[in-house]
This record gives structure tokens, sequence and C-alpha cells, in this order.
């Protein structure tokens, strides 16, 4: 793992009470007005059973769909995260990195397997991906909520690439931000083709004020 991977474990290990804070204060906007209910809705349009979460942070998504019936597991790197979320419930909830489900350690099977704006690296999202199949059962997809590239491009050129993190409009509590890999779309085709995976259908939910892509999510199926 490089430098730049490595640091983005480090830097949510550190936030994990800051980040807790705001998603359970509900202080982030976007999230608030559109980004949250949007990837409820994906979930629920696939009437899945069960549902895997990659990168739970402190759970609210499985408690989220826990209310509709859904059985979920939460799987997350950072411990702190883990344990909160699994003091609130909603789900069972496991820790384990990314280099682990890559090496096929969860061996687990679900309906949907959702990534909620939790694919922040390079080399280790693209092996992550390559171990989703095994863990869909049959008919099963990989959802995918993260930055609409061409909303998140800012002024920087459209390429892939690392940017520096922000925690820009997410509160008080956060020290140093963590480095992400940007992809284009075309980027992001590259990453799912090489992983075994079919893009099914792309949602690209819109911020009620500005009008412009809050995200975009992306439903995936093996090839």
């Amino acid at each position: 793992m490089n430098d730049l991977e490595s640091s983005i474990l480090s830097v949510w290990h550190s936030s994990a009470a800051a980040w807790t804070k705001v998603v359970r204060e509900g202080t982030i906007p976007s999230r608030q007005l559109v980004t949250d209910a949007a990837i409820v809705e994906a979930v629920l349009a696939r009437q899945p059973q069960r549902v895997i979460d990659l990168g739970c942070g402190e759970g609210w998504l499985l408690r989220a769909l826990a209310a509709h019936g859904i059985d979920g597991l939460g799987v997350d790197a950072v411990p702190a995260m883990v344990d909160t979320a699994r003091a609130a419930g909603g789900g069972c909830f496991v820790t384990m990195d990314y280099a682990a489900i890559a090496a096929g350690s969860l061996d687990e099977r679900a309906d949907i397997v959702v990534c909620n704006f939790s694919l922040l690296g390079e080399a280790s999202v693209d092996r992550l991906l390559a171990a989703i199949p095994p863990l869909l059962a049959p008919g099963g997809a990989l959802l995918i909520q993260t930055l609409h590239p061409w909303s998140a491009c800012g002024e920087a050129d459209y390429r892939d690439g690392w940017r520096e993190g922000s925690w820009a409009g997410c509160g008080e509590g956060f020290g140093e931000a963590a480095p992400w890999y940007f992809r284009t779309f075309a980027g992001w085709m590259r990453s799912f083709s090489a992983a075994g995976l079919v893009l099914a259908s792309m949602r690209e939910p819109l911020h009620p004020h500005s009008g412009r892509p809050a995200s975009v999510i992306f439903e995936l199926v093996p090839r």
C-alpha cells in the first residue's frame, strides 16, 4: 500500500468520533437534501432481502434499511466506527479492511453490496471491486454512490488522479483531511470492466437548490 492509500485509513481512524457526530446530527446539507435518500431508494428499488454495506461507517444506512425489514451486514476498517454502529443496532457489523476483503476474507453473500461514498483510493478500490462478484447472490448487484465526476472536478483538469481532501462543510472536530483518487466517468468504467462488472444503470441525483448532480449512483452486475 502506498503512502496516499495508507493515509486514507489513518485519517479515518482519527476522525471516527467527529464523523459519527456529523452524520448523526445531520449537519451536511447535501446528505440531508439528496444523497442519503438517493442511496436508500436505489437499494429499495431492487427489493433485496440482504445487503452488505462496505465502508459502513457508523451504520446509518443499515439502520435505515432495517426499518424496511432488510437484513444487513456492515463492514468497516475502523474499529471505533464498527463499535458505534454495533451499539446502535440495525444489523451485524464487523471490522475488516479492503485488503482483507480483496484477499477473500469476507465469506458472505447478499442481494446487494453497497459502497456509499466509501471508495476513496486507487489500487485498493480496484482490488476491492474485483472481489465483489463472489459476494453477490444470484441476480445480485453492486451499488456505488460517489461524487459526480463532473461536479467534483472543480477547476482541476478532468483526468484521473489523486486530489487533496477537505472537510469543508462537515463542521468542527476534524484534523487533516484524507487524499482521494478522482476518477472520470471513463476511469470508473475502466475499473468496472477490469473487475468483471457491467454497468446496468446509472442515477444522477440532483441537488434541489442548484439543479446540478449531487452524486452519481452506479448499479453494476457481474459480467
